[in-house]
Formats: C-alpha cells, sequence, structure tokens
C-alpha cells in the first residue's frame, strides 16, 4: 500500500526511500527510473544511507542499474548496512534504482539526488580485487564497496560498513580532483577509529598530495586520534585506506571541499562574493569561510543582495541545517553578529573592529540558490553641528595612506586639515556646496563628504552624505557611494552607538561649540533690548 517509486525525467532531482528521514515500511519495492536528454548521463550520489545490514545484503538492499533493464549485466552494484554507496555515472542517458525491504527489521532509509551530466561526471570504481578474494561468498557488491573517483567541489567519504567495524583485508583508494575549480582541496575527519601500531604498520589511512600514490605523501594515519585538517597543494588528493586480516575498528569519516570559491580572504575597502556555484545550487558537506580584513581603524558593513538557504527546522525553529553565520573579528570565537538561514532578507551588518568573518555551513542533504553578498570599509568618523557650522572628524590612523586633500566637503577646496591625530573640516553652511532642504517637514542643511581613494587610472571615490538639523544641533551622516549604489536597496545611517561614543572623547569640543551659539544669542537679545529701550526713549521724546 505504499506509494513510491515512478518515473524522474527532470534534469536534475532527489529521491528518498518512504517515510524518509522516519523507518521505511516493510516488505516494499520501488524502483526509480531516472531518464535525462539523450546524449547525457545520469549523475547520481547518496547523502544519507541507512539500510538493514547482512554480509550479502539478502534482506533489505538497494541495487544500482545502468540502464531500465534490471539484468546482471547492467548490475552496478548491491549495497546495505551503514556506509553510502559511492557516486555513479550511468553509461547513458537511463538509470534505474531499485529498493528492497523485507518483514523484519527497518532503518531510516536512504536519500539520493541526481542531475544530469555530460559523460564526465561521478565515475564508479568498484571494489580492489583482493576485497572480493577475501569474500568469495559475496554474491554481488555489498556494502564492502569503497573508493572512486571524485569530481565535485564537495563530498564526503566512509570506511566500508561505517559505522560498523570495517572489514578485513580492504583496500579503498578515493582519488579526489576538484574539475574546474583548479584550488586546493581541504579534508577534514569528523571521526576515527583504526587499529593502532607502531608506524601505522597494520591498518591505516594514508593521503597523498596529488591524484596517484606516486604524489608527495600527506600523512599516515591509524589509532583513535583524528587526523588534522589537511590541505593539498594541487588540485587533486587521494586518499588510501587498507586493513590488514585481522583487527578493526569503527572506521572513519571525512569530507571534503574545493578552497577555490569556499575559503577567501579580502583586503580591498569594497568588494562582492558569493557562495559557491551561484545562482545555481551550492554543494553539500560544505564549510566555507570569507574573511575581510581591512586596515585599522575601519569596520566592515556587508549588505546581503540575495539570500535563499535550506529553511529553518520545523522542530526547533531555528538554522540548524545549512545556515550563513557572521563574527566580529577574523575567527569564530567572536562575537556573533548573525546567523540567517531560509529566504531572509537580513538588514546591513557592520563589524565592531576593522575584521569580519562570514561562514557557510551546508549539510548531507538539500540544496538552495545560496547568497550573493557586498561589503564596504566604513571609515569612523564623528559628524556634528551647531546651528551654523559643520564639525568633522576622521582618525589619521583609518586613512594614513590618504593625502589630506582627498578629503573635502562638497569641493575640493573645502579639504581637511590635519590636527593633531586627526582630519578635521570645520565649514560655515554657506560654503563648501551646502544646502538648505525640506524632509519630513523639517529644515536641514546637507551637504557631501568625499573620500578618494583613487588609484593610478582606477577612480574609487566614496561618498557620504553629512546632514544637519540646526535647531536640534544634531548631525548625522550616510553613506550614499560605496559598494555599488544601484544594488543596494537603501542607504544605510552611518552613525551609531560606537560613533557616539567616539565623539565622546571630543566632548570639550562640543562644549565650546555650544558655548559659541549662547554667547551669538545673548548678543541678539541684548542688542534687541537696546533696540526696545531706544524706542521708548524716542517716544518720550
Amino acid at each position: 500500500g505504499i506509494k513510491c517509486g515512478g518515473v524522474l525525467s527532470a534534469p536534475s532531482g532527489n529521491f528518498s526511500s518512504p517515510n524518509f528521514p522516519g523507518l521505511y515500511p516493510y516488505e516494499t519495492e520501488c524502483t526509480w527510473l531516472i531518464v535525462v536528454a539523450e546524449g547525457s548521463s545520469v549523475l547520481l550520489s547518496f547523502s544519507h544511507f541507512e539500510l538493514e545490514y547482512h554480509a550479502a545484503c539478502a534482506y533489505d538492499y538497494l541495487q544500482v542499474y545502468n540502464g531500465a533493464a534490471r539484468d546482471r549485466g547492467n548490475l552496478l552494484g548491491t549495497f546495505c548496512g551503514h556506509s553510502p554507496p559511492p557516486p555513479f555515472s550511468s553509461a547513458w542517458h537511463v538509470m534505474a534504482v531499485v529498493f528492497r525491504s523485507d518483514r523484519h527489521v527497518a532503518k531510516r532509509g536512504f536519500a539520493a539526488a541526481y542531475r544530469k551530466g555530460s559523460g564526465e561526471g561521478w565515475r564508479w570504481q568498484s571494489i580492489h580485487l583482493s576485497v572480493l578474494l577475501h569474500h568469495p561468498h559475496h554474491p554481488c557488491l555489498s556494502a564492502d564497496a569503497c573508493g572512486g573517483q571524485l569530481t565535485g567541489l564537495s563530498g564526503e567519504i566512509t570506511s566500508p560498513r561505517y559505522p560498523e567495524s570495517y572489514p578485513n583485508d580492504a583496500e579503498c583508494r578515493w582519488s579526489i580532483g576538484a574539475t574546474g575549480s583548479g584550488g586546493p582541496l581541504t579534508l577534514v575527519f569528523t571521526d576515527f577509529q583504526v587499529e593502532g601500531g607502531q608506524g601505522c604498520g597494520f591498518d591505516f589511512v594514508a593521503l597523498f598530495d596529488g591524484p596517484t600514490a606516486a604524489a608527495p605523501r600527506l600523512g599516515r594515519y591509524c589509532g583513535n586520534a583524528r587526523p588534522p585538517r589537511t590541505v593539498s597543494s594541487t588540485p587533486y588528493l587521494l586518499v588510501l585506506f587498507k586493513s590488514d586480516f585481522n583487527i578493526g575498528g569503527r572506521g572513519f569519516k571525512a569530507y571534503f571541499y574545493s578552497a577555490g570559491e569556499c575559503q577567501e580572504v579580502f583586503t580591498t575597502v569594497k568588494g562582492n562574493f558569493s557562495s559557491p556555484r551561484y545562482p545555481n545550487f551550492y554543494p553539500n558537506n560544505l564549510k566555507c569561510q570569507w574573511s575581510i580584513q581591512l586596515p585599522a581603524g575601519y569596520r566592515v558593513k556587508v549588505f546581503f543582495l540575495d539570500m535563499e538557504l535550506e529553511g529553518r527546522s520545523s522542530l526547533t525553529g531555528g538554522c540548524d541545517y545549512d545556515h550563513l553565520a557572521a563574527f566580529d573579528g577574523g575567527a569564530e570565537n567572536g562575537s556573533l553578529l548573525g546567523r540567517w538561514c531560509g529566504r531572509e532578507n537580513p538588514s546591513p551588518v557592520t563589524s565592531r573592529s576593522n575584521q569580519l568573518l562570514l561562514v557557510l555551513h551546508t549539510d548531507r542533504n538539500t540544496a538552495k540558490r545560496g547568497f550573493s553578498i557586498a561589503y564596504v570599509g566604513v571609515v569612523p568618523m564623528n559628524v556634528s553641528c551647531t546651528r551654523t557650522d559643520f564639525h568633522i572628524q576622521i582618525p589619521v590612523q583609518s586613512l594614513a595612506h590618504l593625502e589630506r586633500k582627498r578629503i573635502y566637503l562638497g569641493t575640493p577646496s573645502c579639504a581637511a586639515q590635519v590636527v593633531g591625530r586627526n582630519f578635521k573640516i570645520h565649514t560655515r553652511f554657506d560654503t563648501c556646496g551646502t544646502e538648505s532642504q525640506k524632509r519630513n517637514n523639517t529644515s536641514v542643511i546637507v551637504s557631501t563628504l568625499y573620500i578618494d581613494f583613487s588609484a593610478a587610472d582606477q577612480e574609487d571615490i566614496h561618498q557620504y552624505e553629512v546632514q544637519c538639523e540646526p535647531k536640534r544641533k544634531e548631525a548625522s551622516v550616510t553613506l550614499i557611494a560605496g559598494p555599488d549604489p544601484s544594488r543596494l536597496s537603501q542607504a544605510e545611517n552611518l552613525v551609531d552607538a560606537q560613533q557616539r561614543e567616539e565623539g565622546a572623547t571630543d566632548a570639550h569640543q562640543t562644549k565650546s561649540q555650544d558655548t559659541s551659539d549662547i554667547v551669538f544669542i545673548s548678543i541678539c537679545i541684548l542688542a534687541g533690548l537696546l533696540m526696545v529701550i531706544a524706542v521708548v526713549g524716542l517716544v518720550l521724546l
């Protein structure tokens, strides 16, 4: 009575066992026929796999066929237990997947994804001959199948039968090649338990900096300690696992990713970046980091131009699956500035230091379009005003490489002066290109502050709108040109609590400004009194 299987004819898609991630039903047989465009191949991979285990996969099992006909000649493999099947690529545009369960013992089942390939995607490699020689009673390829050639941006590998004890006399080779990215590969072990011994002479995992064992060896590991994070110097990495004739262990679990578009450091004052493959679906099993490191004194403001990640958990309501997180500083132990998932439209985020780290985590299931981000370095400044003047102050250390004439209000003739440790601009409202405007029925004085970062023939001028409400003596500054303004939904006010705290150090200057206002008002009142006295004197005469 369970409805499952069918014909899958879209260019890409996902399918899973009935009730996944719940337990699959007893006595069920499902067949999925995957059909893509002629001349293409079917690329199939499994993100989750948990079936009842049997040495010959005689109870519950999953079979993959190269084509539609279910005969031995087309059988690519029969799988059960906890070890995911390797990725497959069909020889033509049709592939069949068969799932069968018996009347005893149910597990969580499997989740798989497929897509149309050009015939050069995932290539499956059968188990090593020595495994077959030591398992002569296996009628077909079982959960001992291992190894393969992996060409995706990311992926996961496990020892045979993981997390159950791996078989004896096994030899598995995973040749990982990040086709198209050209960047180095990172391999991270999340679990590791292999028979130990001096020199790792019994069971071991060896890593090579290239596609074959002839490449330089990066390490050889055994025992219970997880190997360190390994980064190749080439776009290729070989993982070799060997076990001897006795004593096993739980094995290992590891994931890999290409660092090409997944691990980047930005030092320019502004820039753009996006998730891997954006706007196409990002890969699974990723941990990507983008570190923005600007000169001392700057802060980093990040604008989210587009975002579509896997949604929130229906159980917890949190971003428990794929998510993007921002941290103040250059490491994940910094203050968390935000954590997002789904189709959210986050407000811009500003760091409190000159560094900001963005980290993308994706799990084994469900991929979306990803994100696109623009960032700009925010120059720290304090802007204040009286009823007649603007006062602008910028720490010299934040713009140490700029001449003072590259910082000006309205026109180049109103350039900043260097006073102590600050660039300062002190000007009256009737100069430097200021103008009076009505905003929200309030009279304000507006001008534009220019900071010219141009170099050689590359123009790069940042513009901030400076505004004063004279009656209340309240000033603000807003970025109006930094990152491409056409891609930002609105300009963001850059005066925040930190700037007000910085401004507190110049309280004596503000007091002197207020004192000048008081003197001005007193003179006006005195002049008014003198006029009244004069008028009264004339009347008496």
